[in-house]
């Protein structure tokens, strides 16, 4: 934007106009009584209006995100129906619609806010709905079939507030539209009485409104790049007295927001790569010592030749662990990985385990998130062949496939150990869900680690598959999006 080079303005803006208005009201009183009156009414409408956008916005965000969060932590059992905020939420919503009918003049806008009240009713009794059935240990799929309902109708209210929301938008440009009529019928009213005050009217207004009019158009488009997410919007200052700090402020605003959004980033990030480092460390400290324990063991029988083959294996098994700090690896190394560590555990339980490896070739050097494969390995040798009398097998397979036409890696560690009584199985399903409180987990740290870090590197949608019939077996699988190195 250009310096505002004219005298009149370049000082204050609110002092010119002092002196324009001591002039304009000594010569025309009865013109500008209509436009305190038409301006005061019109100031006054579109204040309403403007607090109903700001209202119906802030109550948007609570129907979007809000209600939706608290359903979902009540029906995830995060927290209790009983001690949920899902009502003081609807209560919100209530009340912030009654406000709203309240100050809204326009009949249509009224029955837009009559629709969104009856849709909150009718959330309210979904809401009710869920309660009843958690009190009644219903199914979880029933409570999920709710949520749904409960986020449709949301939804619903949701498209109700943005219609509302427009429609005020529209009642403010009519507003505006009258506050530019006023402005004309004085700037008339000024004309018929004298044209020396006329021209330094309409002097005093070309000059007065570029200086504010272009400043805050730019602002407001400012503002809308924001709103569509451009955070790179900026202004440049006008040079008018009472808009260059509203300019310097709404410019540093939206380099904060970059960098707290750049900052809130950040840490989600530090936060999952320190997670998955907890959850990696929990996976190995035993077996080394066990393994170590076993070389020692073999040494001192003097099979010299194991002690070699399960110390090579032992240190490629460290060194793809380690992987340079890498977190993706080949599917090659992973199923190396996996191959080294049999082969340690063949070494130690002789006479009680065997093994076979199915990998696909196609997928050698496919990319593949690191030990994903041998907690599930580790997972039925102590849980599933150990517990078992007679000689125990385990299978592991990597195949390609196409999963709605998206190349896919389908992997399953399969074991005939004693497997899972149905009500232990529901126990270990329950207890990977979990999002906190691991520590307290019964023996079934491998099967939630894997599942953690699937959900949390690739999407929430990939989790494991959990087959097991009690003295036969169990069968762990998982399908991932192939991702090329």
């Amino acid at each position: 934007m250009k310096k505002n080079s004219s005298p009149f303005v370049s000082a204050s803006i609110k002092k010119n106009l002092q002196l324009s208005y001591i002039i304009i009201i000594i010569l025309m009183i009865l013109p500008t009584i209509y436009y305190t009156i038409a301006s005061t009414q019109h100031s006054s409408q579109y204040d309403r209006i403007i607090t109903n956008v700001s209202r119906a916005n802030r109550l948007n965000q609570i129907v979007k995100i809000d209600i939706s969060n608290e359903i979902w932590d009540i029906v995830a059992g995060k927290t209790s129906f009983k001690t949920g905020n899902q009502y003081v939420i609807l209560n919100t919503i209530n009340d912030g619609i009654s406000q709203m009918m309240d100050t809204t003049q326009d009949e249509n806008n009224q029955k837009l806010l009559e629709v969104a009240s009856r849709a909150l009713r009718t959330l309210e009794k979904y809401v009710d709905q869920l309660g009843n059935q958690i009190a009644s240990n219903v199914p979880v799929d029933q409570n999920e079939q709710v949520l749904e309902d409960i986020r449709g109708v949301a939804s619903l209210i949701y498209d109700i507030l943005q219609d509302f929301i427009v429609a005020e938008i529209e009642s403010a440009a009519v507003t505006n539209e009258h506050l530019t009529t006023a402005s004309r019928n004085l700037t008339f009213f000024q004309i018929s009485i004298i044209i020396m005050i006329t021209l330094m009217a309409i002097y005093t207004l070309i000059t007065i409104s570029n200086a504010i009019s272009n400043p805050i158009q730019q602002m407001e488009n400012m503002s809308t790049r924001i709103a569509e997410g451009d955070l790179n919007a900026r202004v440049e200052l006008p040079h008018v007295q009472e808009l260059d700090n509203l300019t310097r402020n709404l410019n540093q605003m939206a380099g904060k927001i970059q960098d707290l959004i750049d900052q809130n980033t950040q840490e989600q990030k530090n936060l999952q790569k320190a997670e998955m480092k907890t959850l990696q460390a929990q996976i190995t400290p035993h077996f080394l010592y066990n393994t170590f324990d076993t070389i020692i063991w073999l040494a001192e029988s003097e099979e010299y030749e194991k002690v070699i083959e399960i110390t090579r294996a032992f240190s490629d098994y460290f060194r793809i662990s380690l992987s340079k700090g890498h977190e993706w690896i080949t599917f090659e190394n992973e199923f190396q990985h996996v191959q080294n560590y049999l082969k340690i555990q063949k070494i130690r339980y002789r006479d009680i385990l065997d093994y076979t490896l199915d990998f696909d070739e196609s997928l050698k050097a496919s990319r593949v998130l690191k030990l994903i494969l041998q907690p599930l390995v580790e997972n039925a040798i102590y849980h599933g062949i150990k517990n078992k009398r007679g000689r125990g097998m385990i299978t592991v397979t990597a195949r390609k496939i196409e999963k709605d036409g998206i190349p896919c890696a389908w992997c399953c560690v399969e074991d005939n150990g004693m497997g899972f009584t149905p009500e232990r199985l529901q126990q270990v399903l329950e207890e990977m869900q979990k999002t906190e409180d691991n520590e307290n987990l019964s023996a079934t740290y491998g099967l939630y680690n894997v599942n953690k870090r699937l959900t949390l590197y690739y999407d929430t949608s990939v989790t494991l598959s959990i087959e097991s019939e009690f003295r036969k077996g169990s069968k762990v699988s998982f399908t991932i999006p192939l991702k090329e190195m």
